[in-house]
């Protein structure tokens, strides 16, 4: 079997790639900027050094807070231009406002509108050049799926909706085919004997094995995937792949041998991360309770308005290791909301008053948790509270739900800033998936990324 290796970036490779080419576009252009007499804003010498490693750090941290190293978004044009201007003028912005580290405002103010258009046009021609070169076929990653019919639905539906540059071409039924079997429609059946012909026919870059029973696989399928393996084709197994490209575990996948798939982060019980965490903790939820009591007058005024009742409202929720606790929020929904017994809260949903709608989406009802922060009982960054009803019902349908209070409950998370308000038992699963992902791979870098993530949501005003 002859085989050329086709090109494909890889989701991190991609991200580091935008990442890389936004600050060499930007540095060439300022630089080349330089060469325009009426331009001294930003030189480009040694005793400027900090100044352009500002301009480059500023790139990166606004850059990722609107989104621009999204790999759905980056691949969209509309999306990408809207990104770009709003990081690019933020850019600017924070560059001004800060004179200390960048340099001087320059006396002839339209050098500012040269060094945003500078930056925006760096940017924009590079994302253009991403979008029809990185981002056409050329570069798909052309992927073969083995696997049970069974289960083959719900893992293309998933990963198809996650990469635009991951291609499932097609499966090949790793169990033996009766005339009885039933038939997958939404996607190309290729005959297992002709496994190695379709790896060339097709170009295909990947093997993605999906079997829950490997003694189920067929002689022929497992002997032809022992021969790629042994000349250093790429295998993958699909719960690797699943986690890569989701960045969720896929629990609905796991069976009994579920301890393999939760080697959860040394985070948990490493001590100088848990301090730092701590401390981080209390800082913020300091300064966010200095913050909130400069917005309680104006908050009380809408609330009068459009609240019409109580300002706070406290609910149990269980927090660490299942011990319930008092959560305190603002009240978004009418008084009595839950007159006719505990339900979920529905999208545009009739409970939550004008104001409330105001307050969920851009989170200013979750300040006064910065309280229940303060006492420990919650962190800043973790898997947020479910109240004791839903987590009972939950835990009887979902498997694995428990495992989400190894760690205290946070008042943002890996799952809030992922997907939406949860309404249903399949969205429960999906922010569970999430919720565990976060807890197998807690880190700094996690963490702070989804701060960042947070900022995002709340700029873009997609609370719910």
């Amino acid at each position: 079997m002859s085989r050329k290796k086709s090109i494909h970036f890889e989701v991190s490779e991609r991200k580091i790639l935008l990442r890389i080419m936004d600050l060499v576009m930007v540095y060439l252009g300022v630089y080349a900027l330089n060469f325009y007499p009426k331009f001294d804003y930003v030189q480009f010498d040694a005793n400027n050094i900090v100044a352009i490693i500002l301009l480059g750090l500023y790139i990166l941290i606004f850059g990722t807070i609107f989104e621009l190293y999204d790999l759905q978004k980056a691949s969209k044009i509309d999306t990408t231009f809207r990104n770009v201007v709003i990081a690019s003028s933020t850019v600017v912005l924070f560059y001004l406002l800060t004179p200390v580290l960048s340099p001087y405002l320059p006396e002839e103010r339209m050098q500012i509108v040269y060094f945003f258009l500078i930056i925006l046009l760096s940017i924009m021609i590079w994302r253009l050049v991403y979008i029809n070169l990185i981002e056409s076929p050329r570069f798909y990653k052309r992927v073969l799926l083995v696997g049970e019919i069974t289960n083959i639905d719900g893992l293309v539906n998933a990963l198809v909706t996650s990469d635009p540059n991951y291609k499932i071409v097609g499966f090949i039924n790793s169990e033996a085919s009766t005339e009885e079997s039933v038939k997958f429609k939404g996607l190309k059946e290729f005959e297992a004997n002709a496994f190695l012909d379709i790896i060339d026919k097709e170009k295909i870059s990947e093997v993605l094995v999906a079997s829950f029973n490997s003694e189920s696989i067929i002689a022929e399928v497992y002997h032809d995937l022992m021969l790629l393996l042994e000349r250093g084709f790429k295998i993958r197994e699909y719960t690797q792949v699943y986690e890569e490209l989701l960045y969720r575990v896929p629990i609905q996948f796991v069976g009994k041998d579920f301890y393999k798939y939760f080697p959860f982060s040394r985070s948990n019980e490493n001590k100088l991360y848990i301090f730092f965490q701590r401390t981080f903790d209390i800082i913020i939820a300091i300064i966010g309770l200095i913050a909130g009591l400069f917005l309680t007058p104006f908050i009380l005024i809408g609330n009068m308005i459009g609240n019409k009742g109580p300002l706070f409202y406290t609910q149990d929720r269980v927090g660490r290791n299942s011990k319930s606790f008092r959560i305190i929020k603002l009240r978004t929904m009418t008084i009595n909301a839950e007159k006719d017994g505990v339900k979920w809260a529905q999208k545009d949903d009739k409970r939550v008053t004008a104001f409330g709608r105001f307050l969920r989406r851009s989170r200013l009802d979750e300040f006064p948790q910065f309280y229940n922060v303060l006492k420990g009982e919650m962190s800043i960054i973790g898997p947020r509270p479910e109240r004791p009803f839903f987590v009972n019902e939950l835990s009887r349908i979902i498997p694995f739900y428990q495992t989400r209070h190894i760690i205290k409950p946070g008042l943002t998370g890996w799952a809030q800033v992922k997907t939406s308000y949860g309404s249903t038992i399949e969205d429960s699963l999906t922010k569970l998936q999430y919720d565990l992902y976060y807890i197998k791979h807690r880190s700094v870098f996690l963490d702070f990324n989804i701060a960042i993530k947070t900022l995002s949501t709340i700029l873009y005003y997609r609370g719910q």
